[in-house]
């Protein structure tokens, strides 16, 4: 049986085991802040032994038939799937989730293991002609060897698994380190799939530490290739940096400030649906979250009466309860922080159209009004169930004001005019916008990844194949060559 208890041991080398520090990582229920469970956090010499392990089982994982590789994938769906209902429950414990968003997650993440176990099958190569007479050009796809994988603590199952999966799919061996907040759920759990579907033991390792035990040893490790990073753009500025310097390639999907567009055209009650999902999906705790919802002037009333209406229905409370759509942020310092912007928003001329309140990690839905781009609730992630409200008058200043961040990760516009939508998304500076939808999108087969501040690289599909495989040249020359000497 799956439980918070069971999975509290770091994974290495194929052995479930303590940490080697004598510090402990408590994990809490962030609604009630019940105790889950403890673990001793892993060290720097658990780092290593991770790597290490993890490099050797590669050699042989290289080497494995890829039909047998494509199965044990499969089977860490169907394992999924036999225990979803044990997962949804280490989900909401742990994340202060909603039902809603753990079936969510879950689905996400079969999709992804089920892309990636189509890659043991496409590690395609080319044949070439030469400048040479006599010579063959050949290029074959090959691991890069070994992931490290650092997740993030708001959709840590799949935001793990969106590296994880397509990282082994594509032969490589992974460590990876979750969140200090999700342990579980972003790391153990994923480990515990694997070993049950039959991955050779050292292939996968999950340390779970934190930096202050390790420092940047993680990154600066000579053996992994690639650092696969989610979260903060603070943090993922260093760790590209680190990584870069210890020339390995930092894949970093960072934070967001999308912006949800709604021209005088667009059918307003389902804008209003649309940019309730696209706010208050988990709390407002997703980099895709809209932050900024941009209206034109002659719809702007109609919209913010029946906005308010619809985020004032929504359920606040205990994320067990099937009905909840608000469940807690993620700790006390995240409620901290939005109260400080709502605060900051305040002095800085904004006005409160929708005031919600805030009760240990329960932060009720607040949508901020008369918010003007220079404002700091228009410039920073708010990430959290507070969102600001903006006007334009022409199309051009929406999309000035779509562009007016340091970010670009993902963004939405609702307009009857279908085309008239596609260009507007074409000058915004992002990697993804999406036309009368959701600012949360995230399909396996289709690249995901940002411009700016909002992160380098792109998953999903051949864009995840391609990051986690490099191109090898061999060539044949079946005659001789004339030397000019």
């Amino acid at each position: 049986m799956l439980t918070m208890q069971t999975l509290s041991k770091q994974y290495i080398n194929g052995s479930w085991r303590d940490g080697g520090s004598r510090n402990k990582l408590v994990n809490v229920d962030p609604y009630s802040g019940e105790e889950l469970a403890s673990m001793k956090i892993g060290t720097i010499e658990d780092v290593d032994q991770a790597y290490n392990a993890s490099f050797h089982s590669q050699k042989e994982w290289a080497h494995v038939n890829a039909y047998k590789k494509r199965t044990i994938l499969e089977k860490a769906v169907a394992y999924i799937e036999q225990h979803e209902e044990e997962i949804t429950e280490i989900i909401i414990q742990e994340l202060g989730a909603t039902r809603l968003k753990a079936a969510f997650e879950i689905g996400l993440v079969k999709n992804m293991i089920k892309e990636a176990a189509t890659f043991p099958l496409r590690m395609e190569g080319k044949i070439l002609p030469s400048t040479e007479d006599h010579k063959e050009n050949r290029l074959y796809r090959v691991p890069v060897g070994v992931v490290g994988v650092i997740s993030p603590f708001n959709f840590p199952f799949f935001l793990s698994m969106k590296s994880v999966a397509p990282a082994l799919g594509a032969g490589n061996g992974v460590v990876l380190k979750p969140h200090e907040e999700t342990p579980v759920t972003g790391g153990t759990l994923i480990a515990k799939i694997f070993e049950e579907a039959g991955l050779p033991s050292g292939l996968l390792n999950v340390v779970v530490t934190d930096i202050k035990e390790i420092g940047d040893a993680f990154i600066e490790h000579p053996i992994p290739r690639i650092i696969s990073f989610t979260g903060s753009t603070q943090i993922g500025r260093h760790i590209g940096q680190v990584a870069m310097k210890n020339f390995k390639k930092p894949l970093l999907e960072l934070g967001g400030n999308s912006a949800f567009i709604i021209m005088a055209d667009a059918d307003i009650n389902y804008a209003v649906n649309a940019a309730t999902f696209s706010r208050f999906t988990h709390q407002g705790q997703i980099c895709m979250s809209a932050n900024r919802i941009v209206v034109h002037k002659d719809v702007y009333e109609e919209f913010i009466k029946k906005y308010k209406e619809k985020v004032s229905s929504l359920k606040v409370g205990d994320p067990k309860e099937a009905d909840t759509i608000i469940g807690p942020v993620v700790n006390k310092r995240q409620a901290s922080t939005l109260k400080s912007y709502i605060d900051k928003s305040i002095e800085e001329g904004a006005s409160i159209i929708l005031d919600g309140s805030i009760t240990g990690n329960l932060v009720a839905p607040t949508i901020i009004g008369d918010v003007t781009p220079d404002m700091t609730v228009a410039q920073e992630e708010l990430f959290g169930p507070v969102v600001c409200v903006m006007q334009f008058e022409t199309e051009q200043e929406a999309v000035n004001i779509a562009n007016d961040t340091r970010f670009g990760l993902s963004g939405a516009i609702h307009t009857s005019n279908l085309e008239k939508g596609v260009e507007m998304a074409k000058k915004i500076h992002t990697g993804m916008i999406h036309i009368n939808d959701v600012t949360i999108n995230d399909e396996p087969i289709v690249a995901f990844g940002g411009e700016n501040q909002s992160g380098i690289g792109r998953l999903n599909g051949q864009w995840s194949l391609d990051e986690f495989t490099t191109m090898k040249w061999i060539s044949l020359n079946f005659g001789q060559r004339t030397f000019p000497y």
